[in-house]
């Protein structure tokens, strides 16, 4: 009873894992629905190990480096995958042709792995994280959660919805686009995290300023409002910058 006690949250981060490699193969494979069922699973996974390891009171660092390692691929190569396939996408050149050796020297066809910096930059905010002990009651730059969410979001509503369509016809806008993506989860930008330090109102409004701001955008612009939320999310946290304590 005790071992599974001890490892139950080690389980459901292991979940995490699987659920992002499932995810990454089928995103490759161009089931995009598949992909955001399981970044959704692995979001879910992701919120309950931490959640059963405190309830437990099995806290271990062992938890803590596994929990980092699905996260990189789950939230770090995951979205890094995304931004390559776009970028591959814009020249009309499919998986197999491009890692031919002809078409990774020539016409540019070095390009798409610049969308890989996502994932580069994902590695380091994970590992600022685990050495920072100051995030305690917010975020410092952009979650790799959160971060997923924005990268994916905008590429389900294009391949699925017909939205931000915009994006993933420029390859200038995906570069660009990858590197404000890799920037925030390394900025020094305050970010809300949904952890109460105080039960008092006036110390949770930037909370309920993103609780609400999130519904009413999700309500209104329904799935294409998902990455909105994200944007949403990243200004109402620089409103609320000097409240984030």
């Amino acid at each position: 009873m005790n071992f599974i006690k001890n490892n139950l949250a080690n389980a459901i981060t292991l979940g995490n894992l699987f659920s992002g490699c499932i995810g990454a193969v089928h995103l490759i494979l161009g089931d995009y629905q598949t992909t955001a069922i399981c970044i959704i699973l692995s979001l879910v996974l992701d919120f309950f190990d931490g959640f059963v390891a405190r309830a437990l009171k099995v806290n271990s660092n062992l938890g803590t480096q596994l929990d980092s390692l699905a996260d990189m691929v789950s939230f770090g190569f995951i979205p890094g995958l995304v931004m390559f396939v776009s970028l591959l996408e814009i020249n009309n050149t499919d998986l197999l042709h491009f890692v031919s050796y002809n078409t990774l020297l020539n016409d540019n066809g070095w390009i798409p792995y610049l969308g890989f910096f996502i994932t580069l930059f994902s590695c380091l905010r994970l590992a600022i994280f685990n050495l920072d002990e100051e995030q305690k009651y917010y975020f410092k730059g952009l979650n790799t959660p959160s971060n997923t969410i924005l990268i994916f979001g905008l590429f389900f509503a294009h391949k699925e919805l017909g939205s931000f369509s915009f994006l993933f016809e420029n390859e200038i806008y995906l570069l660009v686009l990858t590197a404000v993506s890799s920037w925030l989860l390394i900025s020094p930008i305050k970010m809300i995290a949904m952890k109460f330090k105080s039960m008092k109102l006036e110390d949770n409004y930037p909370k309920l300023a993103l609780l609400i701001g999130s519904i009413l955008i999700l309500i209104i612009f329904k799935s294409v409002g998902i990455p909105l939320v994200i944007l949403y999310y990243i200004l109402i946290s620089l409103i609320f910058q000097k409240q984030l304590k």
